[in-house]
């Protein structure tokens, strides 16, 4: 806007300086929305990565587990 008051080339070229740091902000921030897209995808598939190893992990350790203690016999005659 300087520029188009003050008609000096030092105001034209800070106009430029100006437009160009605006032009590099928007693709910066267009990069940054990027990324963020691509993380959320990854954040997404670390989960569904993440619950299908616990149901497996659930299933392959399953029959690790000790089995349950038989039943005390109790002392006495039976009735």
């Amino acid at each position: 806007m300087a520029a188009t008051v003050l008609n000096s080339p030092r105001a034209v070229q800070m106009s430029l300086f100006i437009v160009r740091a605006f032009v590099q902000m928007r693709e910066a921030l267009a990069a940054n929305a990027t990324i963020l897209k691509r993380l959320a995808e990854i954040d997404r598939t670390l989960l569904e990565h993440d619950d299908a190893l616990r149901a497996i992990w659930h299933e392959a350790a399953t029959p690790f587990a000790s089995p349950p203690e038989p039943p005390k016999r109790r002392i006495g005659f039976p009735s």
